[in-house]
Protein backbone atom coordinates (compact mmCIF):
# COMPACT_ATOMS: atom_id res chain seq x y z
CA UNK A 1 0.00 0.00 0.00
CA UNK A 2 1.18 3.32 -0.95
CA UNK A 3 2.17 5.88 1.88
CA UNK A 4 -0.13 8.89 2.43
CA UNK A 5 2.50 10.94 0.91
CA UNK A 6 3.29 9.36 -2.34
CA UNK A 7 -0.71 8.90 -2.72
CA UNK A 8 -0.99 12.80 -2.53
CA UNK A 9 1.62 13.99 -4.60
CA UNK A 10 1.45 11.51 -7.02
CA UNK A 11 -1.65 13.58 -8.44
CA UNK A 12 0.87 16.10 -9.65
CA UNK A 13 1.76 15.68 -13.32
CA UNK A 14 5.37 15.70 -14.87
CA UNK A 15 7.33 16.31 -11.81
CA UNK A 16 10.55 17.14 -12.73
CA UNK A 17 13.53 14.80 -11.21
CA UNK A 18 15.92 17.73 -10.83
CA UNK A 19 16.41 17.58 -7.13
CA UNK A 20 18.42 14.56 -7.06
CA UNK A 21 20.87 16.46 -6.99
CA UNK A 22 19.58 17.75 -3.70
CA UNK A 23 20.99 15.77 -0.87
CA UNK A 24 18.74 13.61 1.62
CA UNK A 25 16.28 13.64 -1.15
CA UNK A 26 14.69 10.34 -2.08
CA UNK A 27 12.77 9.06 -5.06
CA UNK A 28 9.33 7.29 -3.98
CA UNK A 29 8.05 7.24 -7.19
CA UNK A 30 6.97 8.29 -10.98
CA UNK A 31 9.63 10.91 -10.16
CA UNK A 32 8.45 12.17 -7.32
CA UNK A 33 11.05 13.04 -4.62
CA UNK A 34 10.46 13.73 -0.71
CA UNK A 35 12.17 13.62 2.61
CA UNK A 36 9.88 11.94 3.85
CA UNK A 37 7.34 14.68 4.85
CA UNK A 38 4.22 15.81 3.48
CA UNK A 39 4.88 19.50 4.24
CA UNK A 40 8.34 19.46 2.44
CA UNK A 41 6.80 17.56 -0.61
CA UNK A 42 3.89 20.09 -0.79
CA UNK A 43 6.99 22.41 -1.09
CA UNK A 44 8.20 21.35 -4.50
CA UNK A 45 5.16 20.22 -5.91
CA UNK A 46 3.87 24.27 -5.66
CA UNK A 47 7.81 25.50 -6.73
CA UNK A 48 7.63 22.89 -9.78
CA UNK A 49 4.01 23.79 -11.22
CA UNK A 50 4.67 27.48 -10.96
CA UNK A 51 7.32 26.49 -13.26
CA UNK A 52 5.35 24.35 -16.06
CA UNK A 53 6.87 24.43 -19.22
CA UNK A 54 4.01 26.19 -22.26
CA UNK A 55 3.90 23.16 -24.03
CA UNK A 56 5.14 19.84 -23.40
CA UNK A 57 6.30 19.71 -27.11
CA UNK A 58 10.41 19.52 -27.46
CA UNK A 59 11.78 21.85 -29.62
CA UNK A 60 12.52 19.74 -32.74
CA UNK A 61 8.63 18.99 -32.37
CA UNK A 62 7.81 21.72 -32.38
CA UNK A 63 9.62 22.92 -35.72
CA UNK A 64 8.29 19.38 -36.95
CA UNK A 65 4.42 20.66 -36.33
CA UNK A 66 5.45 24.36 -38.07
CA UNK A 67 6.98 22.50 -41.11
CA UNK A 68 3.64 20.72 -41.60
CA UNK A 69 1.13 23.43 -40.76
CA UNK A 70 3.37 25.90 -43.38
CA UNK A 71 3.20 23.41 -46.04
CA UNK A 72 -0.71 23.34 -45.44
CA UNK A 73 -0.39 27.54 -45.48
CA UNK A 74 1.69 27.44 -48.80
CA UNK A 75 -1.68 26.93 -50.95
CA UNK A 76 -3.03 29.92 -49.81
CA UNK A 77 -0.29 32.07 -51.94
CA UNK A 78 0.25 29.07 -53.75
CA UNK A 79 -3.46 28.93 -55.45
CA UNK A 80 -2.93 32.85 -56.10
CA UNK A 81 0.13 33.21 -57.79
CA UNK A 82 0.03 29.83 -59.55
CA UNK A 83 -2.42 31.61 -61.50
CA UNK A 84 -0.94 34.97 -62.76
CA UNK A 85 0.99 33.62 -65.30
CA UNK A 86 -1.97 32.15 -67.31
CA UNK A 87 -4.05 35.30 -67.15
CA UNK A 88 -3.44 35.83 -70.76
CA UNK A 89 -4.27 32.42 -72.05
CA UNK A 90 -7.42 32.27 -70.09
CA UNK A 91 -9.16 35.32 -71.66
CA UNK A 92 -8.40 33.79 -75.27
CA UNK A 93 -9.45 30.46 -74.24
CA UNK A 94 -12.57 31.94 -72.51
CA UNK A 95 -13.13 34.89 -74.70
CA UNK A 96 -13.09 37.48 -72.26
CA UNK A 97 -10.73 40.26 -71.40
CA UNK A 98 -7.70 40.49 -69.30
CA UNK A 99 -10.07 43.11 -66.84
CA UNK A 100 -12.40 40.34 -66.97
CA UNK A 101 -9.86 37.79 -66.00
CA UNK A 102 -8.45 40.14 -63.25
CA UNK A 103 -11.97 40.02 -61.83
CA UNK A 104 -11.00 36.28 -60.50
CA UNK A 105 -7.99 37.77 -58.62
CA UNK A 106 -10.41 40.32 -57.21
CA UNK A 107 -13.24 38.04 -55.89
CA UNK A 108 -9.81 35.80 -54.82
CA UNK A 109 -8.62 38.56 -52.29
CA UNK A 110 -12.18 39.14 -51.15
CA UNK A 111 -13.11 35.81 -50.39
CA UNK A 112 -9.34 35.53 -48.63
CA UNK A 113 -10.43 38.21 -46.39
CA UNK A 114 -13.52 36.71 -45.42
CA UNK A 115 -13.27 33.93 -45.07
CA UNK A 116 -10.87 33.37 -42.67
CA UNK A 117 -13.59 35.29 -39.92
CA UNK A 118 -15.45 32.03 -40.34
CA UNK A 119 -12.87 29.51 -39.88
CA UNK A 120 -10.33 31.07 -38.01
CA UNK A 121 -13.33 31.42 -35.80
CA UNK A 122 -14.62 28.03 -35.67
CA UNK A 123 -10.92 26.60 -35.18
CA UNK A 124 -10.73 29.21 -32.31
CA UNK A 125 -13.74 27.24 -30.83
CA UNK A 126 -13.86 23.73 -31.66
CA UNK A 127 -9.83 23.38 -32.64
CA UNK A 128 -7.16 23.48 -35.10
CA UNK A 129 -7.66 19.98 -36.16
CA UNK A 130 -10.72 19.73 -37.53
CA UNK A 131 -11.00 22.81 -39.02
CA UNK A 132 -8.01 21.84 -41.13
CA UNK A 133 -9.76 19.28 -42.71
CA UNK A 134 -12.98 20.78 -43.16
CA UNK A 135 -10.95 23.84 -45.24
CA UNK A 136 -9.24 20.85 -47.13
CA UNK A 137 -12.31 19.47 -48.48
CA UNK A 138 -13.68 23.04 -49.36
CA UNK A 139 -10.30 23.29 -51.10
CA UNK A 140 -10.13 20.06 -52.80
CA UNK A 141 -13.75 20.26 -54.10
CA UNK A 142 -13.37 23.43 -55.91
CA UNK A 143 -10.26 22.24 -57.90
CA UNK A 144 -11.90 19.35 -59.14
CA UNK A 145 -14.77 22.43 -60.73
CA UNK A 146 -11.97 24.83 -61.66
CA UNK A 147 -10.15 21.50 -63.91
CA UNK A 148 -13.55 21.55 -66.06
CA UNK A 149 -14.51 25.44 -65.64
CA UNK A 150 -16.01 25.72 -69.37
CA UNK A 151 -16.48 29.11 -69.23
CA UNK A 152 -15.57 32.50 -67.25
CA UNK A 153 -18.48 32.12 -65.00
CA UNK A 154 -17.84 28.61 -63.42
CA UNK A 155 -14.11 29.56 -63.16
CA UNK A 156 -14.79 32.86 -61.09
CA UNK A 157 -17.07 30.74 -59.32
CA UNK A 158 -15.45 28.32 -58.55
CA UNK A 159 -12.23 30.70 -57.59
CA UNK A 160 -14.16 31.89 -55.04
CA UNK A 161 -14.65 28.62 -53.36
CA UNK A 162 -11.05 27.88 -53.84
CA UNK A 163 -10.04 31.17 -52.04
CA UNK A 164 -12.61 29.57 -48.94
CA UNK A 165 -10.84 26.73 -48.42
CA UNK A 166 -7.21 28.14 -48.87
CA UNK A 167 -7.04 31.62 -47.00
CA UNK A 168 -8.41 29.95 -43.72
CA UNK A 169 -5.01 27.66 -43.63
CA UNK A 170 -2.96 31.05 -42.61
CA UNK A 171 -4.82 32.08 -39.80
CA UNK A 172 -5.37 28.37 -38.28
CA UNK A 173 -1.66 28.35 -38.42
CA UNK A 174 -0.99 31.39 -36.92
CA UNK A 175 -3.21 30.18 -33.96
CA UNK A 176 -0.97 26.52 -33.94
CA UNK A 177 2.06 28.71 -33.41
CA UNK A 178 0.19 31.13 -30.70
CA UNK A 179 -1.29 27.60 -28.58
CA UNK A 180 2.61 25.69 -28.57
CA UNK A 181 5.20 28.92 -28.60
CA UNK A 182 5.75 31.24 -25.50
CA UNK A 183 6.04 34.52 -27.05
CA UNK A 184 10.16 34.50 -26.78
CA UNK A 185 10.33 32.11 -29.18
CA UNK A 186 6.97 32.73 -31.57
CA UNK A 187 8.73 35.41 -34.08
CA UNK A 188 11.57 32.77 -34.74
CA UNK A 189 8.82 30.15 -35.79
CA UNK A 190 6.58 32.35 -37.70
CA UNK A 191 9.27 33.73 -39.37
CA UNK A 192 10.29 30.50 -40.53
CA UNK A 193 6.21 29.48 -41.44
CA UNK A 194 5.90 32.40 -43.68
CA UNK A 195 9.41 30.98 -45.48
CA UNK A 196 7.50 27.78 -46.13
CA UNK A 197 4.40 29.30 -47.09
CA UNK A 198 6.13 32.33 -48.97
CA UNK A 199 8.02 29.65 -51.34
CA UNK A 200 4.50 28.98 -52.69
CA UNK A 201 4.84 32.99 -53.91
CA UNK A 202 7.94 32.26 -55.89
CA UNK A 203 7.52 29.17 -57.36
CA UNK A 204 3.93 29.30 -57.52
CA UNK A 205 4.57 31.51 -61.03
CA UNK A 206 6.97 29.10 -62.22
CA UNK A 207 4.40 26.37 -62.29
CA UNK A 208 1.51 27.87 -63.39
CA UNK A 209 3.47 29.28 -66.67
CA UNK A 210 5.35 25.55 -67.45
CA UNK A 211 1.53 24.07 -66.56
CA UNK A 212 -0.11 26.70 -69.00
CA UNK A 213 1.98 26.53 -71.60
CA UNK A 214 2.47 22.66 -71.98
CA UNK A 215 -0.87 21.18 -70.84
CA UNK A 216 -3.33 24.54 -70.69
CA UNK A 217 -4.61 26.62 -67.73
CA UNK A 218 -6.67 23.77 -66.61
CA UNK A 219 -3.72 21.53 -65.42
CA UNK A 220 -3.13 23.77 -62.84
CA UNK A 221 -6.01 23.31 -60.84
CA UNK A 222 -5.25 19.34 -61.70
CA UNK A 223 -1.69 19.97 -60.00
CA UNK A 224 -3.08 21.71 -56.98
CA UNK A 225 -5.92 18.94 -56.30
CA UNK A 226 -3.41 15.96 -56.25
CA UNK A 227 -1.09 17.84 -53.85
CA UNK A 228 -3.97 18.82 -51.40
CA UNK A 229 -5.42 15.48 -51.22
CA UNK A 230 -2.16 14.52 -50.45
CA UNK A 231 -1.96 17.88 -47.55
CA UNK A 232 -4.87 16.55 -46.18
CA UNK A 233 -3.69 12.96 -45.58
CA UNK A 234 -0.93 13.64 -43.93
CA UNK A 235 -2.86 16.31 -41.38
CA UNK A 236 -5.02 13.34 -40.97
CA UNK A 237 -2.46 11.07 -39.76
CA UNK A 238 -0.22 13.02 -38.39
CA UNK A 239 -1.52 16.41 -37.42
CA UNK A 240 -2.35 16.63 -33.36
CA UNK A 241 -4.93 18.95 -32.06
CA UNK A 242 -2.99 22.00 -30.14
CA UNK A 243 -5.42 24.55 -29.51
CA UNK A 244 -4.67 25.00 -25.26
CA UNK A 245 -8.66 25.06 -24.82
CA UNK A 246 -8.77 21.33 -26.06
CA UNK A 247 -5.13 20.19 -25.57
CA UNK A 248 -3.82 22.06 -22.93
CA UNK A 249 0.34 22.32 -22.77
CA UNK A 250 0.22 19.43 -25.15
CA UNK A 251 -0.40 16.84 -21.77
CA UNK A 252 -3.89 16.20 -21.84
CA UNK A 253 -5.34 13.25 -23.77
CA UNK A 254 -6.92 14.10 -27.19
CA UNK A 255 -10.22 11.70 -28.61
CA UNK A 256 -12.14 11.46 -31.51
CA UNK A 257 -11.03 13.79 -34.74
CA UNK A 258 -8.80 15.71 -32.43
CA UNK A 259 -6.67 12.55 -32.36
CA UNK A 260 -4.11 12.40 -35.11
CA UNK A 261 -3.83 8.43 -36.50
CA UNK A 262 -0.73 7.74 -35.49
CA UNK A 263 -1.13 8.20 -32.18
CA UNK A 264 -3.63 5.24 -32.33
CA UNK A 265 -1.18 2.93 -33.16
CA UNK A 266 1.99 4.37 -30.69
CA UNK A 267 2.63 3.83 -27.53
CA UNK A 268 1.38 7.14 -25.70
CA UNK A 269 3.61 9.23 -23.83
CA UNK A 270 4.04 9.05 -20.11
CA UNK A 271 2.62 12.44 -19.49
CA UNK A 272 -0.63 12.43 -21.05
CA UNK A 273 -3.79 12.70 -18.56
CA UNK A 274 -7.60 12.79 -18.63
CA UNK A 275 -9.13 16.49 -18.98
CA UNK A 276 -10.93 17.38 -16.10
CA UNK A 277 -14.49 16.11 -15.59
CA UNK A 278 -16.16 19.78 -15.21
CA UNK A 279 -14.86 20.91 -18.94
CA UNK A 280 -17.24 21.05 -21.20
CA UNK A 281 -16.94 22.06 -24.89
CA UNK A 282 -17.56 26.18 -25.82
CA UNK A 283 -20.62 26.56 -28.07
CA UNK A 284 -20.67 27.69 -31.89
CA UNK A 285 -23.12 30.69 -31.67
CA UNK A 286 -23.31 34.06 -33.57
CA UNK A 287 -20.53 35.69 -31.14
CA UNK A 288 -18.37 33.41 -32.15
CA UNK A 289 -17.80 34.55 -35.75
CA UNK A 290 -18.89 38.23 -34.86
CA UNK A 291 -16.06 38.39 -31.71
CA UNK A 292 -13.25 39.20 -34.65
CA UNK A 293 -14.52 41.91 -35.40
CA UNK A 294 -14.82 43.44 -31.81
CA UNK A 295 -11.00 43.91 -32.32
CA UNK A 296 -11.16 46.68 -34.79
CA UNK A 297 -12.21 48.94 -31.85
CA UNK A 298 -9.11 49.20 -30.65
CA UNK A 299 -6.82 51.53 -31.37
CA UNK A 300 -3.70 50.15 -31.91
CA UNK A 301 -4.63 47.20 -33.57
CA UNK A 302 -6.55 48.91 -35.89
CA UNK A 303 -3.63 51.04 -36.56
CA UNK A 304 -1.94 48.00 -36.92
CA UNK A 305 -4.11 46.45 -39.48
CA UNK A 306 -4.07 49.82 -41.32
CA UNK A 307 -0.83 50.41 -41.99
CA UNK A 308 -0.23 46.68 -42.88
CA UNK A 309 -2.97 46.40 -44.78
CA UNK A 310 -1.83 49.29 -47.20
CA UNK A 311 1.82 47.59 -47.92
CA UNK A 312 0.02 44.48 -48.75
CA UNK A 313 -2.27 46.19 -51.28
CA UNK A 314 0.46 47.89 -53.10
CA UNK A 315 2.48 44.71 -53.30
CA UNK A 316 -0.52 42.78 -54.47
CA UNK A 317 -0.84 45.84 -57.38
CA UNK A 318 2.68 45.39 -58.47
CA UNK A 319 2.28 41.40 -58.92
CA UNK A 320 -1.40 41.42 -60.16
CA UNK A 321 0.15 43.90 -63.07
CA UNK A 322 2.89 42.12 -63.64
CA UNK A 323 1.42 39.99 -66.51
CA UNK A 324 -0.06 42.56 -68.79
CA UNK A 325 2.65 45.44 -68.26
CA UNK A 326 5.93 42.25 -68.70
CA UNK A 327 3.84 40.84 -72.00
CA UNK A 328 2.94 44.40 -73.71
CA UNK A 329 6.56 46.00 -72.73
CA UNK A 330 9.19 42.80 -73.75
CA UNK A 331 6.75 40.16 -75.09
CA UNK A 332 6.32 37.41 -73.04
CA UNK A 333 4.81 34.00 -73.72
CA UNK A 334 3.38 32.43 -70.41
CA UNK A 335 7.02 30.61 -69.40
CA UNK A 336 9.07 33.36 -69.58
CA UNK A 337 6.05 35.37 -67.45
CA UNK A 338 6.26 32.77 -65.04
CA UNK A 339 9.94 33.43 -64.89
CA UNK A 340 9.64 36.62 -64.65
CA UNK A 341 7.88 36.53 -61.18
CA UNK A 342 10.46 35.07 -59.46
CA UNK A 343 12.61 38.20 -58.63
CA UNK A 344 9.27 39.07 -56.77
CA UNK A 345 8.82 35.40 -55.12
CA UNK A 346 12.40 35.51 -53.86
CA UNK A 347 11.87 38.99 -52.45
CA UNK A 348 9.22 37.38 -50.13
CA UNK A 349 12.08 34.39 -49.11
CA UNK A 350 14.52 36.69 -48.55
CA UNK A 351 12.85 38.71 -46.00
CA UNK A 352 13.24 35.81 -43.37
CA UNK A 353 16.87 36.63 -42.48
CA UNK A 354 16.00 40.29 -41.78
CA UNK A 355 13.12 38.95 -38.93
CA UNK A 356 15.64 36.40 -37.53
CA UNK A 357 18.20 39.09 -36.87
CA UNK A 358 16.44 42.19 -36.65
CA UNK A 359 13.46 41.38 -35.47
CA UNK A 360 13.87 41.35 -31.69
CA UNK A 361 17.12 43.42 -30.79
CA UNK A 362 19.53 42.19 -28.32
CA UNK A 363 18.08 44.53 -25.57
CA UNK A 364 14.77 43.52 -25.53
CA UNK A 365 14.49 39.85 -23.50
CA UNK A 366 10.29 38.86 -24.01
CA UNK A 367 9.05 36.78 -21.14
CA UNK A 368 8.58 33.03 -21.06
CA UNK A 369 4.45 33.22 -21.01
CA UNK A 370 2.25 35.72 -21.45
CA UNK A 371 3.73 39.74 -21.80
CA UNK A 372 3.51 42.17 -19.39
CA UNK A 373 1.83 45.20 -19.69
CA UNK A 374 5.07 47.49 -19.16
CA UNK A 375 6.52 45.41 -21.41
CA UNK A 376 7.48 47.62 -24.82
CA UNK A 377 6.83 45.12 -27.37
CA UNK A 378 5.60 48.11 -29.82
CA UNK A 379 9.18 49.37 -30.35
CA UNK A 380 10.68 45.59 -30.21
CA UNK A 381 8.61 45.03 -33.12
CA UNK A 382 8.71 48.53 -34.93
CA UNK A 383 12.41 49.73 -34.06
CA UNK A 384 14.00 48.80 -37.81
CA UNK A 385 11.02 49.72 -39.31
CA UNK A 386 11.95 52.79 -40.91
CA UNK A 387 14.63 51.96 -43.37
CA UNK A 388 12.64 49.68 -44.05
CA UNK A 389 10.02 51.32 -45.90
CA UNK A 390 12.68 53.83 -47.34
CA UNK A 391 13.81 50.86 -49.45
CA UNK A 392 10.22 49.92 -49.56
CA UNK A 393 8.62 53.08 -51.32
CA UNK A 394 12.00 54.00 -53.52
CA UNK A 395 11.70 50.52 -55.11
CA UNK A 396 7.65 51.23 -55.87
CA UNK A 397 8.49 55.23 -57.70
CA UNK A 398 11.29 53.92 -59.47
CA UNK A 399 9.84 50.84 -60.74
CA UNK A 400 6.90 52.36 -62.55
CA UNK A 401 9.65 54.79 -64.06
CA UNK A 402 11.68 51.65 -65.25
CA UNK A 403 8.85 50.44 -67.17
CA UNK A 404 7.52 54.26 -68.21
CA UNK A 405 10.63 55.03 -70.33
CA UNK A 406 10.37 53.11 -74.30
CA UNK A 407 13.82 54.27 -74.73
CA UNK A 408 15.18 52.35 -72.16
CA UNK A 409 12.45 49.37 -72.07
CA UNK A 410 13.86 48.45 -75.83
CA UNK A 411 17.37 48.19 -74.14
CA UNK A 412 18.57 44.15 -74.18
CA UNK A 413 18.94 43.08 -70.69
CA UNK A 414 16.54 46.35 -69.16
CA UNK A 415 14.10 43.44 -67.94
CA UNK A 416 16.83 43.23 -65.09
CA UNK A 417 15.84 46.94 -64.09
CA UNK A 418 12.17 46.36 -63.22
CA UNK A 419 12.59 43.13 -61.73
CA UNK A 420 15.30 43.70 -59.30
CA UNK A 421 12.92 46.47 -58.17
CA UNK A 422 9.90 43.95 -57.63
CA UNK A 423 12.39 42.13 -55.57
CA UNK A 424 12.84 44.80 -53.23
CA UNK A 425 9.50 45.43 -53.07
CA UNK A 426 8.58 41.80 -52.62
CA UNK A 427 11.44 41.47 -49.90
CA UNK A 428 10.58 44.83 -47.66
CA UNK A 429 6.97 44.22 -47.88
CA UNK A 430 6.99 41.19 -46.58
CA UNK A 431 9.13 42.01 -43.60
CA UNK A 432 6.33 44.39 -42.83
CA UNK A 433 3.92 42.02 -43.16
CA UNK A 434 5.92 39.22 -40.69
CA UNK A 435 6.40 41.98 -38.02
CA UNK A 436 3.03 43.42 -38.49
CA UNK A 437 1.29 39.79 -37.91
CA UNK A 438 4.00 39.15 -35.46
CA UNK A 439 2.39 42.17 -33.24
CA UNK A 440 -1.07 41.69 -34.12
CA UNK A 441 -0.68 38.34 -32.61
CA UNK A 442 0.79 40.19 -29.46
CA UNK A 443 -1.66 42.20 -28.68
CA UNK A 444 -4.63 39.60 -28.71
CA UNK A 445 -3.17 36.56 -26.57
CA UNK A 446 -5.16 33.41 -26.57
CA UNK A 447 -6.74 34.51 -30.11
CA UNK A 448 -4.27 33.63 -32.69
CA UNK A 449 -6.71 32.46 -35.48
CA UNK A 450 -8.92 34.94 -34.80
CA UNK A 451 -6.12 37.97 -34.94
CA UNK A 452 -4.74 36.59 -38.06
CA UNK A 453 -8.39 36.25 -39.55
CA UNK A 454 -9.21 39.98 -38.70
CA UNK A 455 -5.49 40.73 -40.18
CA UNK A 456 -6.22 38.93 -43.49
CA UNK A 457 -9.93 40.65 -43.37
CA UNK A 458 -8.26 44.32 -43.71
CA UNK A 459 -5.51 43.54 -46.37
CA UNK A 460 -7.01 41.25 -48.47
CA UNK A 461 -10.25 43.60 -49.03
CA UNK A 462 -7.34 46.52 -49.62
CA UNK A 463 -5.32 44.27 -51.59
CA UNK A 464 -9.05 43.53 -53.40
CA UNK A 465 -9.91 47.59 -54.09
CA UNK A 466 -6.20 48.06 -55.26
CA UNK A 467 -5.98 45.66 -58.06
CA UNK A 468 -9.41 46.17 -58.79
CA UNK A 469 -8.56 49.57 -59.88
CA UNK A 470 -4.50 49.02 -60.76
CA UNK A 471 -5.58 48.57 -64.76
CA UNK A 472 -7.71 51.98 -64.65
CA UNK A 473 -4.90 53.96 -62.33
CA UNK A 474 -2.23 53.04 -64.90
CA UNK A 475 -4.74 53.47 -67.91
CA UNK A 476 -5.59 56.70 -66.98
CA UNK A 477 -2.08 58.00 -65.23
CA UNK A 478 1.00 56.15 -67.01
CA UNK A 479 2.94 53.52 -65.14
CA UNK A 480 5.36 55.62 -63.77
CA UNK A 481 2.82 58.04 -62.07
CA UNK A 482 0.64 55.54 -60.85
CA UNK A 483 3.57 53.86 -59.13
CA UNK A 484 4.76 57.02 -57.96
CA UNK A 485 1.04 57.42 -56.55
CA UNK A 486 1.39 54.20 -54.78
CA UNK A 487 5.07 55.51 -53.05
CA UNK A 488 3.30 58.78 -51.86
CA UNK A 489 0.31 56.72 -50.25
CA UNK A 490 2.92 54.52 -48.61
CA UNK A 491 4.63 58.11 -46.94
CA UNK A 492 0.71 58.87 -45.77
CA UNK A 493 0.11 55.74 -43.89
CA UNK A 494 3.91 55.92 -42.00
CA UNK A 495 2.42 58.19 -39.06
CA UNK A 496 0.31 55.54 -38.21
CA UNK A 497 3.23 53.54 -36.92
CA UNK A 498 4.56 56.86 -35.62
CA UNK A 499 1.41 57.01 -32.94
CA UNK A 500 1.29 53.17 -32.72
CA UNK A 501 4.91 54.04 -31.65
CA UNK A 502 4.26 56.51 -29.06
CA UNK A 503 0.51 55.31 -27.90
CA UNK A 504 0.27 52.34 -28.46
CA UNK A 505 1.65 50.61 -25.24
CA UNK A 506 -0.63 52.88 -23.39
CA UNK A 507 -3.76 51.69 -25.03
CA UNK A 508 -2.30 48.12 -24.98
CA UNK A 509 -2.11 48.48 -20.70
CA UNK A 510 -5.39 50.42 -20.49
CA UNK A 511 -6.76 46.94 -22.54
CA UNK A 512 -5.21 44.59 -20.51
CA UNK A 513 -7.33 46.11 -17.54
CA UNK A 514 -10.68 45.71 -18.82
CA UNK A 515 -9.62 42.47 -20.87
CA UNK A 516 -10.95 42.76 -24.28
Amino acid sequence: MSSPTYSWAIQTRRISRRFTTLEGWRNIGSGVYTTGTRLQTFAIVNQIEEEEVYHVFLRREKWYLVAMIGVAGLFSGLSSNIFFPSLDAISKDLNVSLNAVSLTITSYLIIQGISPLFWGSLSDTVGRRPIYIYSFLVYIAANIGLSFSPNFAVLLIFRGLQAAGSASTVSIGNGVIQDITPPAERAGFISFYQAIRNFSIAIGPVLGGILANFFGFRSIFIFLLILSTLTIIAIIIFLPETLRSIAGNGSLRLTGIHQPLIRRLRKEAPYMADRDDSYSPPKVTLKTFVEPLLLLKEKDILLSLIFGGTIYAIWSMVTSSTTGLFKQAFNLNELLLGLAFLPNGLGTITELKYKQVNNLPADYKLPKKAIPADFPIEHARLRHTKWIIVIFVASTCLYGFSLSLPKFVAKPGWIAVPLTFQFFIAATSNAIFAVNQTMVSDLCPGRGASSTAINNLVRCSMGAIGVAFIEQMIGAMGVGAAFLGLGLVTIGVVPLAVVQWYWGPGWRRERMGRKI
